[in-house]
Parts: C-alpha cells; structure tokens; sequence
C-alpha cells in the first residue's frame, strides 16, 4: 500500500511561482509512474502532468505546457511540480497520483492510478 502527501499549495499571485511536492512512503517508488491531476470547484478532475518510473518520459496537458515541470527524485521517493506564470485559472486542488507501471501509456486517464494523495490546495489570484 502507497501513501502519497502532497505540499507546497498556498496562494499566491498571478505570475508568480510554486513548487508542489509529493512524498510517497509504503512502496517501492521507482517502480511506479506518478502524475499530477487538478480539480476546479465544479470542475471534473483533469490531467496536468505525468512522468514515467525513470524519469525518461513526461507528458503535460497542454495548458500548462512551457510553465509546469514534473520531476522526480527516486532516492527521496518524492515527485516534484514546478509551476511558473500561474494563471487564475490554475486555481485547483492538485493531487499526484501512483500508478504500478514501468510503461507510460493513457497516463492523462484518471483510473490508470491505484493510489492518490489527498491533495494540496493552490490559489491564483489575479
């Protein structure tokens, strides 16, 4: 059983800058691809951004493209999620996600993941 915890929301400024963090306890970390995901008030959970057991694949939703780095340090067991000129429309609760793969396929679909944090709250204010 994974235990994933995200940190790192808080609310800050049109523009500006955060970095999420995921720390996963309980598993083998390597062996799991993981993924960011966001969800809107009123808003079905969406893809944000995933990166493969090695680090050697990513993939990002194309709103965020150019502005969010996913990353990950397997001797931590955490996956990281730079995110540079937020909008207000970023605002979300983001979540990461586990998924027990060494592939990299249909990671935008929510139920390829077995586990979720509980997720970190990010505000953007314009």
């Amino acid at each position: 059983q994974v235990q994933l915890v995200e940190s790192g929301g808080g609310l800050v400024q049109a523009g500006g800058s955060l970095r999420l963090a995921c720390a996963a306890s309980g598993g083998t970390f390597s062996r799991y691809a993981m993924a960011w995901f966001r969800q809107a008030p009123g808003k079905e959970r969406e893809f944000v951004a995933a990166i493969s057991w090695s680090g050697g694949n990513t993939g990002y939703a194309d709103s965020v493209k150019g502005r969010f780095t996913i990353s990950r340090d397997n001797a931590k067991n955490t996956v990281y999620l730079q995110m540079n000129s937020l909008k207000p429309e970023d605002t979300a609760v983001y979540y990461c996600a586990a998924d027990w793969t060494y592939g990299f396929k249909n990671v935008k679909a929510t139920d390829e993941y077995e586990y979720w944090g509980q997720g970190t709250q990010v505000t953007v204010s314009s």
